[in-house]
């Protein structure tokens, strides 16, 4: 399979030790990678879920890159890759890409990303994919230690505002450029009760809201409300308390079709391997539900199951092999030509997606799939591992795991909505343990 494939094996090893009840959770709502620090965005009608990526081998913080995930619907997530690394700042060092935000503006998308212990950068992109270069060449903020963890907001009359800071918090006014401000730098004069880190800065309903990630350890989601959006702030209580159950947090807070909603993370795919704590951690996320008051309903912790879907998924247009709500023991890679793609796959591994709206009926399934081995088969099951069979899909050797061919089957009709299951399966008798069968890049039904 090549080098590359081979370096992604260290993320597939907390998947191999699931339990099968996991095929049925929703959080962590990534499982090829651990990611951390969410930062979503809303763009027309799409979730664009930036986060960042702690290395499979971490110990302490080891972060290099930024990764991009998307949704319409919220529970299926598209992986997008890296967007943006420590690569793009000349400036920068080669640990520490910490927790970043990407705001729209004037046809722009502006990402500011600190640098531990280097200050904080801000990439520019035609695109909310990127490509993201650095705008100016030096750091944005470059005040104290202190310059982690920004938050921008952009108000109703046109004035941009860059939050940041552990423990304080300090923010400028940027000028309509997004890439320098005005004034000089303000430091909180009240420190907000129970902040740590993590702001979260937005708009709601005429309250402007501070979200945080509350006094470690462990921390949880505080959160404050102002009628200005410099302050003063009020502390308003916890929209989820300190847990021992995660060391760390740090919110990201959107409305999306009528609903609202707050990502964070724990470290439950880190828990499936070790009791040891190490900062790999498991971005999650749930439903958030405010008062009359806009005070918001406080949550116990991130539940297993998720939000419920926000629409359905439509299966006779093509879908990306890497949209998924859930999965066991695969791994997502991109190339130059193909994007990404699933591979890794092994005997037993599954990918689950929710809520497929099969409308009337369909009789037919498509895959694009490569492989330079035996291959195998896609079995295809409704609502769970064990449930109805509608179609098995033989996979042969392609002649390359980038030589892409397309293969389908006859499957039993199936109208209504459903969550589907794909179980990659492989003849165990003719392949040596955890050998890869084929890699997947697209399917749909007909």
């Amino acid at each position: 399979m090549g080098v590359k494939v081979k370096r992604f094996k260290m993320l597939l090893v907390f998947g191999m030790l699931f339990c099968l009840a996991k095929a049925y959770s929703q959080n962590p709502i990534i499982q090829t990678r651990y990611t951390a620090d969410p930062a979503p965005m809303v763009y027309h009608d799409t979730v664009f879920l930036y986060t960042g990526h702690d290395e499979p081998d971490a110990t302490g913080f080891k972060m290099l890159d930024w990764l991009l995930y998307t949704s319409t619907d919220m529970v299926n997530w598209t992986d997008r890759g890296a967007v943006a690394s420590l690569k793009d700042f000349k400036w920068a060092k080669k640990n520490g890409a910490w927790a970043a935000q990407v705001i729209p503006r004037n046809g722009k998308f502006y990402m500011y990303c600190p640098i531990h212990l280097g200050g904080i950068g801000v990439l520019v992109s035609n695109s909310p994919y990127g490509p993201f270069r650095d705008a100016i060449g030096k750091p944005l903020i470059n005040n104290s230690p202190d310059d982690i963890d920004p938050t921008v907001f952009i108000d109703d009359d046109g004035q941009a505002y860059l939050y940041w800071g552990n423990p304080d918090l300090y923010y400028v006014k940027l000028n309509p450029d997004m890439i320098s401000y005005s004034g000089s730098i303000h430091k909180n004069a009240e420190r907000i009760r129970d902040y740590q880190e993590g702001p979260w800065f937005y708009k709601r309903k005429g309250h402007y809201y501070m979200a945080f990630a509350s006094t470690c350890c462990p921390e949880g989601i505080g959160y404050a409300m102002s009628n200005q959006p410099t302050g003063p702030w009020v502390y308003k209580g916890a929209i989820m308390d300190h847990s021992p159950l995660s060391n760390g947090n740090h919110p990201g807070i959107i409305d999306y079709k009528g609903k609202s909603y707050v990502f964070g993370f724990d470290y439950d795919l880190l828990k499936q391997i070790t009791a040891e704590h190490f900062e790999r951690r498991s971005v999650c996320l749930d439903e958030l539900h405010y008062n009359e008051d806009g005070t918001i309903q406080q949550l116990p912790f991130w539940s297993e199951n998720g939000p419920a879907p926000a629409s359905a998924l439509n299966p006779f247009i093509w879908q990306e092999a890497e949209t998924i709500a859930w999965s066991k023991n695969i791994a997502t890679l991109n190339s130059s030509k193909t994007g990404m793609y699933v591979t890794d796959i092994q005997n037993g591994s599954y990918i689950k997606v929710r809520n497929v709206d099969f409308q009337k009926g369909s009789m037919q399934f498509e895959a694009i799939t490569a492989s330079a081995a035996k291959g195998g088969r896609i079995e295809l099951r409704l609502d769970s591992l064990n449930g109805k069979l509608i179609g098995k899909c033989a996979v042969s050797n392609t002649g390359g795991w980038l030589k892409w061919k397309s293969s389908g089957c006859k499957v039993t009709s199936v109208s209504g909505r459903h969550d589907l299951f794909f179980i990659f399966m492989g003849d165990p008798r003719a392949m040596e343990p955890k050998s890869s069968l084929f890699n997947f890049d697209k399917w749909r039904f007909k």
